[in-house]
Order: C-alpha cells, then structure tokens, then sequence
C-alpha cells in the first residue's frame, strides 16, 4: 500500500500558486491520461542499469509523476519509489492503480519543494514533466534530496510528426485545432532547457523506440488526454472530433492507426560522486 503519512504531511500546493498551475490542466484529463497515454519501452531499465546504477536496491524519485506511467515501469522492477505529484485528481489515479506494490509512496507535493529528507534518493527522475518546473528552484531540490554522485534522468516520449502520412496529417490538425500546442510541444524535451537543468554538469542523450496503436475512439481519447486540446464545451471541441474521425477513416488500416515516438532519454549526475566511477 502507499504510505498515507507521507502525503499528509505533505499537503498540496494551494490553487492558483505558480507550483500548481500548469499541472492544474490536467484535472479534467485524468481518465483519458490513464487509459491512453504511452508507457515507457522496457528497454529504459536496462539503459538506467548500465548509466545510472540503477539496482532494485536504488531509491527513485519520481518527480511530476501523475498518474503513475514512469513508477510503475520502476516499482514492477522492485525499487523503492516516492511519486511526488501536486494534482490530487492525478495522484489519486496512481494511488488506485499502484497502491498495491508495498515498494510505492504517494507524495503530495510540487517538484520545487518535495519535503523527501536531503540525502536520500539515487535516482530522481522526471517523466513527460520536466517542461513545467521551475529550473532555478527544482535544482535547488534536487541537489538537496539527491545522495552524493546522485543520478538524474529526463524523459519524454516525443511524438513523431513527419514519418507516416497519419502522422503529418495528425500534426497539422493539432496546429490548427490546438489551444497552445506550439508553445507546450515547443518546450518538450528542449535541450536548451535540459541543459540548464544539468548545469554545471554535462549530461548524455539517448533515443529509445516507443509506438501505441489505436482504434477509432483510442485516437479521440489519446487526443484529449493532452492539455492543448480543445475540450467539451469549447467551440474548437465539435470540429476537432469531426476531423478526427475523418482522418481516422482515411489512415486507418486493420481499424488501427498507429503512433510512434522517440522516447527522449537525458542522464547525467546531480552532484559530485563521492568516488571515481
């Protein structure tokens, strides 16, 4: 089960703070999140293994974890994991789908003030997450929570935009459909703002392959589970589901239409190893 304690002396960040703003988009999203956002290829494990020290006896933090996609591929390998997440309604979907790995905690908190005690995580990561925090602050927490030679890791599944027809056509109904799609994708996986969060430190860059296919209401779902789209009540809502259908039916092959990603990998330290490797 997770540790209650742990959220309650933790309580979330007031509405209307800066913490909990962007995160706030997702409040209305979290069914769709849950059911139809992309996991993580197994094959990140193995890489965390063989460049972070990643062991089954490594305590992870996973920072922005939401709804529970990154720890899960985490606690499944037998970490201890602490979920920071600020949205309740996000928190809770992972509780329900995860509170049953002794190995998971629930933490009620924004990235940039976690409360985990210093010194006490050899791995934090952030999943799909990174592009909302407060760099000069979250590195200040992260130096603070993180062991000597602690190891830090970025991820994001980037969707590709130009390898399939599908995908040209996906990305252009989003661009004329989308609420701040150009700004939000923009920030995503951005290296100048990787490189930021790393500094003074340097950091190593991976691609893994990641794909999910879908039907015809998996399409309209996945859509939705992103924050810049038009939701119901929204005068862009009806078009966009109509063109959505549309689109489906002239890609679609088997009652499938697939998306693939570049899952994004950015590791390096969060502080001076106290040996050499």
């Amino acid at each position: 089960m997770y540790d209650k304690s742990v959220t309650e002396r933790n309580p979330p960040a007031q509405p209307g703070t800066n913490a909990l703003e962007p995160t706030a988009r997702f409040s209305s999203r979290v069914g769709h999140y849950v059911r139809w956002r992309p996991g993580y290829p197994p094959e990140l494990l193995a890489l965390l293994g063989a460049r972070c020290r990643l062991t089954r006896d490594s305590v992870v933090a996973d920072i922005g974890s939401g709804t529970g996609l990154f720890t899960r591929l985490l606690v499944e390998n037998g970490n201890l994991v602490y979920a920071v997440e600020p949205n309740a309604e996000m928190r809770r979907a992972a509780e329900g789908a995860l509170g049953g790995f002794a190995r998971f905690r629930s933490v009620a908190a924004p990235a940039e003030a976690t409360g985990l005690p210093a010194h006490s995580i050899d791995l934090i990561g952030a999943a799909q997450a990174a592009h909302w925090f407060d760099i000069p602050r979250v590195k200040r927490e992260f130096r603070r929570i993180a062991k000597p030679g602690g190891r830090l890791v970025l991820v994001w599944n980037k969707r590709r935009t130009d390898s399939t027809a599908f995908l040209r056509d996906y990305e252009a109904l989003l661009e004329r459909r989308g609420t701040d799609y150009t700004e939000i994708s923009a920030s995503q996986g951005d290296e100048d703002r990787v490189r930021e969060i790393f500094a003074p430190a340097g950091f190593e860059r991976h691609t893994l392959d990641n794909t999910q296919q879908f039907d015809c209401d998996g399409l309209i779902g996945r859509t939705l589970s992103s924050s810049y789209t038009p939701q119901p009540g929204h005068p862009g809502y009806e078009p966009m589901i109509g063109e959505l259908r549309e689109m489906f039916a002239r890609h679609q092959e088997g009652g499938r239409v697939s998306f693939e990603y570049d899952t994004r990998v950015f590791l390096g330290r969060m502080t001076p190893s106290p040996q050499r490797d």
